[in-house]
Formats: C-alpha cells, sequence, structure tokens
C-alpha cells in the first residue's frame, strides 16, 4: 500500500471516526422520553431526506442527466420496496394507547413498548445502513483530495468531520433508545463512519479499472432513492407518532436546512475541480 493511500486513509479515518464523537453525546445523556426521540427522528429523517434529495439525486441528474437521473433514483425505490416486504415489523398502536395502560397497570403496556424499541431499532439500522452508504462517496472524495496535495486532504477532512458529528447522532440516538446499550450506540454509529475509509480502498483499487464515472454516478442516484423510500416509509411515521404531526414537521425541515448547510461549506471547502 503506497504512501498516498495510507495518508488519504488516515485523513478518511479523522472524517469517518467523527461520527463517534455525535454518538458520545447521546450516550453521555439520559435515554430521551418519547417526545424528544420523536422530535430528534424527525430530525434524522431530515438529515436523510437532505441528502437523498439535495446531495445524491441532484449531483446524478447533473452528472448524467435529468432522465437517467431520476431512472436511477426511482429504480432504488422500487428495489427497496420490494425488499421491504419481506422485512418483518411489528405492528404498533398509538402512544396514547400505550400511555393509557401503564396507568391502567396492564401489563400490555410493556408489551407494547417493547414492539416500539423493536421499531425504534429498526429505524436506527435503517439510519445506519444509509448514513454508511452516504459516507462512502465521501470517502472517495478525501482520496481524490489527497492527492491534490495533503493540504486540500486535510481540510476536506475536517470539513467532513463536523459534517459528521450529527450522522453520528441520527444513528446512536434511536440504538440506544431500543437497546439501553450504550456501546451498542456508539459501535453502530463509529461502524457507519468506517465506510470512508472503504471508499478510499474502493476507489485507489478498484474504481479506476472496473466502475465508469457514469455507472457510479447513478449507483448513489439509487442510493439515494434508496434513502428517501427508508425516511419515508419508516422514519417519518415514526416521528409523527412520537412528538405529533405539527412538531416532527418542523424538526425534518429543520434537519434539512442543518444538512444543507452543512454540505455547502463542504461543497465550497473542495477545490473547484473535485466535488462530491
Amino acid at each position: 500500500m503506497d504512501s498516498q493511500v495510507l495518508v488519504a486513509l488516515g485523513l478518511s479515518l479523522l472524517g469517518g471516526l467523527s461520527t463517534s464523537i455525535g454518538a458520545l453525546f447521546v450516550v453521555v445523556n439520559p435515554t430521551p422520553n418519547l417526545k424528544m426521540l420523536g422530535l430528534l427522528q424527525g430530525f434524522a429523517a431530515g438529515l436523510m431526506l437532505s441528502i437523498s434529495f439535495l446531495d445524491l439525486a441532484h449531483n446524478a441528474i447533473n452528472s448524467i442527466g435529468f432522465l437517467k437521473g431520476n431512472l436511477w433514483f426511482f429504480a432504488g425505490v422500487i428495489f427497496f420496496a420490494i425488499i421491504a416486504n419481506f422485512i418483518p415489523e411489528p405492528t404498533l398502536a398509538p402512544i396514547s394507547d400505550v400511555k393509557s395502560k401503564k396507568k391502567n397497570g396492564d401489563e400490555g403496556g410493556k408489551d407494547m413498548m417493547k414492539k416500539h424499541r423493536r421499531q425504534v431499532l429498526f429505524s436506527g439500522i435503517i439510519t445506519t445502513i444509509g448514513i454508511s452508504l452516504h459516507n462512502f462517496p465521501e470517502g472517495m472524495a478525501v482520496f481524490l483530495g489527497s492527492i491534490k496535495g495533503l493540504r486540500v486532504g486535510l481540510n476536506l477532512a475536517l470539513a467532513i468531520a463536523l459534517h459528521n458529528i450529527p450522522e453520528g447522532v441520527a444513528v446512536a440516538l434511536p440504538v440506544y433508545f431500543a437497546t439501553e446499550s450504550k456501546w451498542q450506540a456508539f459501535k453502530l454509529a463509529t461502524l457507519s463512519g468506517l465506510a470512508e475509509p472503504f471508499g478510499v480502498i474502493i476507489v485507489a483499487y478498484l474504481f479506476p479499472s472496473s466502475l465508469s464515472p457514469e455507472i457510479l454516478e447513478g449507483l448513489l442516484g439509487s442510493v439515494g432513492g434508496v434513502m428517501a423510500f427508508l425516511t419515508l416509509h419508516e422514519m417519518l411515521p415514526l416521528a409523527f407518532d412520537y412528538a405529533g404531526q405539527k412538531q416532527a414537521v418542523k424538526a425534518v425541515f429543520f434537519g434539512m436546512a442543518f444538512m444543507s448547510a452543512s454540505l455547502y461549506f463542504l461543497e465550497i471547502s473542495l477545490p473547484e475541480d473535485l466535488s462530491l
């Protein structure tokens, strides 16, 4: 492994493992109540939607054209819509039913809460997968930036590190709530960041000879479709159920604005001839 790849790996680890910082913010605090969880799930859904529509799908359309970009995007949507039919999910009752059962001392309240925790855990796993897929091309960008020089690669890695902290929160929070395990929450958030050095390895050894830029952009557009479907199908209903529709929608748009600003500052840190 040559020195250029080692430098890129080190820089991508710096950027990717900042998801662990976001996880630390979660695990050092008490487990959130259901309403706070709903608001933070709405915020995480906003992050995911912004990444999906304003980053991955947007870049695919700009790179390979409107028609091809949309075809790849909706191929991702259809693909995971089919997969979702085979994923077992607990059927949840409204939160008010859980609270009323608890007040009445009914053991069914505990069972319902367990179902809610399973649903939240499923949402956390979805978020982990989505964030990991989003981090993968960021690792590629760090490698390409480090080729231009250490200063460019370092600046990009630091920008990505700041950008990844809220992503670590989005991954760790539902896992911590569902499992009540600080280690599991921290571990999954950290693993989602490790997709960045994996992106470095892929682009350094496989990308030049085996994958055309057009197919790569199309695949990333499909990732955007998968993330959009997962967010609308899994995360938003959870946020509405726990925080209420009005509050959850506000949290979603706040998350979208936050991620859009983060993507903007990340973009302006890149050289003019390099983009994510």
